[in-house]
């Protein structure tokens, strides 16, 4: 097989592998062999080979535009600096329900916060990242046992990626058999990775049992996960696996520990009003108070 034919074939398997993950319309199959034929009997001059060499890169660049485009179940957006906000969506009594994450990219690699809850979305979230940052995700953090946040643990431990929870949430995780991570957090933990550190903390009971938050102290970074609602939210959502009673002041805590946050990243709800978590307090006292 010639340089060109090898070309030509790893770039066909490309688009049809991002016609498959992204749901592109692919057009009519082009049959190669005349091509490569001609090529073999050297019928293509060298301007014509460059002209379809910038051809294909070009088509190359709108696949990749495009492809993320038309990518409805899953959206990336801009945090700030080296933070990125990544959404995939599912059902919720009979409502599509947004799910919010975020990654880092340092410079040893990409840290994730939470998996997508979409299934579908495991590995083009992946390939998004590494198109976009051209950086492979190297750790990935899951901030409380339900599958909204679990869900991609196993896969993404399948593609080498260490995975971390508490020793609570993979407890919670196992009884309620849910996907598991490999490395076991024991207590609050600061971790370095590259240039940034950030701290796992367990303020208590709230959404769930095991609810942590996750805090870049420098950068002034809440990621809040379940536990913290939006500002718009009408209530503290689902609660059957929480604490009712305990919840205001576990977001009291989460509030001492977190000063002056610039960001407050929020599981379900606009993640851009900073006032979510004193409209979280606000909503757990109310629901204090009713018991």
């Amino acid at each position: 097989m010639g340089k060109g034919e090898g070309f030509l074939m790893d770039f066909n398997n490309y688009f049809q592998s991002l016609t498959d993950n992204y749901k592109l319309q692919n057009p009519i199959p082009y049959d190669w062999k005349d091509f490569y034929d001609r090529i073999n009997n050297n019928t293509i001059n060298r301007h014509t080979m460059r002209t379809i060499t910038s051809t294909i890169a070009f088509i190359f660049a709108l696949t990749h535009i495009f492809g993320q485009a038309e990518n409805e179940h899953l959206k990336i957006s801009h945090l700030t600096g080296d933070f990125y906000i990544y959404t995939t969506y599912n059902t919720y009594q009979d409502s599509q329900v947004p799910a919010n994450g975020m990654y880092l990219v340092t410079n040893k690699g990409v840290i994730m916060f939470d998996t997508p809850w979409d299934t579908t979305q495991f590995q083009p979230l992946l390939d998004s990242i590494k198109l976009k940052h051209n950086e492979r995700v190297i750790m990935c953090f899951a901030t409380h046992w339900h599958s909204d946040k679990t869900a991609g643990l196993e896969y993404y431990k399948q593609q080498g990626i260490k995975t971390y929870t508490t020793v609570l949430t993979d407890q919670l995780s196992k009884k309620n058999k849910k996907k598991r991570a490999e490395f076991l957090m024991v207590k609050d933990t600061v971790f370095h990775v590259g240039q940034y550190s950030f701290e796992t903390y367990y303020p208590g009971q709230g959404h769930t049992e095991d609810n942590i938050i996750i805090w870049f102290k420098k950068e002034k970074i809440l990621y809040g996960g379940c536990l913290i609602k939006g500002a718009d939210a009408e209530d503290l959502g689902y609660l059957d696996d929480g604490n009712r009673t305990e919840y205001a002041s576990t977001l009291k805590k989460v509030q001492k520990k977190c000063r002056k946050p610039k960001y407050i990243i929020v599981a379900h709800s606009d993640w851009k009003n900073i006032n979510s978590l004193k409209h979280s307090i606000m909503m757990a006292k109310e629901l204090k108070n009713k018991k």
